[in-house]
């Protein structure tokens, strides 16, 4: 008896049950609808005085129901587990996963899980994207739903990603300066272009700062850093050679010349004209990367009447020169290595003048004094275009530079062999300035 009473007393206050019977009038009362127990039935026998929290298994729409104090409503079952899940690798170790989504139940919100590692992002839709990978792992995601009645199964894991850290660049890549002419009056040589990515600066010819060149990790990016273009005479001086980074390239400057159109390139070179014949000034490639050189004029001038124009430069043209010289434009300044440095200015025109003219600001030469050999070059690593000169010849434009800089935490620079260079920190960032040569630069 014992036993009896104590398997009634689960199901009743009564401590003296003794019988079968008793037990069986305990389980009873404890499965009715006021006590909130399931019983099955279709839709038509419903209890008809529900209470607010009652079950019901309703076999005409196979599925189970509660009154919610109002009107029975089915109780859904937890979500099927998303499908067709797919990983991108991101460019700052991340990932995106998309999926398929369940269609069986609402959906609260979906989470996406990788392996290794179990790093997970949740969202209300697809994709999710995935933060804080580690460099060069490779990872898989799984996905989950989440409806009002709990989480689906995992998804099938997606195709394999390698999670990559890019490195954002920002740089500074200037050509080569063209070489300024000589002989019978010369222009000066245009400064090599100039392109800037730095925020509040400006490229050559007075436009905006470009994008900042967003790399990856581990893989390798061309520089080559151009030289100056020969000096010459008549029309023998050489453009500068171009400047490049990964995508970015800098023209090199056009040559100053002799009684003939100067040369175009990054900055246009200068001209000089004679015997009453104007010549008109090389132009810039590019409207971002220089100016234009000066134009020369001799109105109504004889046979020994002649001008000679300055290159243009980075920051602004060559003035024109009318019976007489001009000097090169004025170059551009920028912070990039931590202090202000102006570059790319165009070499000096030669025209008659005893005293010579003065290349632009950032390097420009400047030309010679009357009928002597002392025109200057431009100055190395600015992209100055080089001295116009007359009886003699002109002086080589300045090479070029690729300065570049970018976040210290976000990785270490490696110069390959053919590059030579030097780097330095400035606040948080690295500055890697690269002054001669060809070759491969990565990041690690």
């Amino acid at each position: 008896m014992s036993r009896i009473r104590d398997i009634a007393n689960l199901f009743s206050a009564n401590t003296d049950a003794a019988t079968d019977a008793e037990v069986t009038a305990a389980i009873s009362a404890h499965n009715t609808t006021a006590n909130g127990h399931v019983k099955r039935g279709n839709t038509a026998s419903r209890p008809a005085s529900p209470s607010t929290g009652d079950l019901y298994y309703d076999t005409t729409i196979n599925n189970l129901i509660r009154y919610n104090g109002t009107s029975w409503v089915e109780i859904s079952p937890v979500p099927n587990a998303p499908t067709s899940v797919s990983a991108t690798a991101g460019n700052n170790l991340d990932a995106t996963v998309s999926f398929t989504v369940p269609t069986n139940v609402p959906i609260v919100s979906y989470t996406v899980t990788s392996s290794p590692g179990n790093i997970t992002a949740t969202g209300s839709s697809s994709p999710l994207t995935v933060t804080g990978l580690t460099n060069g792992t490779s990872y898989t995601f799984t996905a989950t739903a989440l409806g009002y009645n709990g989480y689906s199964d995992a998804s099938s894991a997606s195709n394999s990603i390698t999670a990559i850290q890019n490195v954002s660049i920002s740089y500074l890549v200037i050509a080569g300066g063209g070489g300024g002419g000589g002989a019978d009056g010369a222009g000066g040589g245009g400064a090599g272009g100039y392109r800037n990515s730095r925020t509040g600066e400006t490229t050559g010819g007075g436009g905006s700062a470009e994008s900042v060149l967003v790399l990856s990790k581990n893989s390798n990016y061309t520089v080559t850093v151009g030289g100056g273009g020969a000096g010459g005479t008549y029309s023998s001086s050489g453009n500068g050679s171009d400047s490049i980074f990964s995508t970015i390239t800098s023209t090199g400057g056009g040559g100053g010349v002799t009684q003939a159109a100067g040369k175009n390139g990054g900055s246009g070179g200068g001209t000089s004209s004679r015997f009453g014949v104007n010549r008109f000034a090389g132009t810039a490639v590019s409207p971002t990367q220089g100016y234009k050189g000066g134009d020369a004029y001799t109105p109504g001038g004889g046979s020994s009447v002649y001008s000679g124009s300055g290159g243009g430069g980075a920051g602004s043209a060559a003035d024109d020169a009318a019976n007489n010289s001009s000097g090169g434009g004025n170059g551009l300044s920028s912070s990039i290595t931590g202090s202000a440095v102006t570059r790319g200015g165009g070499g000096g025109g030669q025209g008659p003048s005893d005293s010579g003219t003065s290349g632009g600001t950032g390097g420009g030469g400047a030309s010679a004094t009357f009928n002597n050999d002392n025109a200057s070059a431009g100055t190395a690593n600015t992209g100055g275009g080089g001295g116009g000169a007359r009886a003699h010849a002109g002086r080589a434009g300045g090479s070029g530079v690729v300065i570049l800089r970018w976040p210290t935490s976000t990785g270490t620079i490696t110069l390959g062999a053919g590059l030579t260079g030097s780097t330095s920190t400035v606040g948080s960032d690295t500055v890697a300035t690269i002054t001669a040569g060809t070759g491969n630069v990565s990041w690690s």
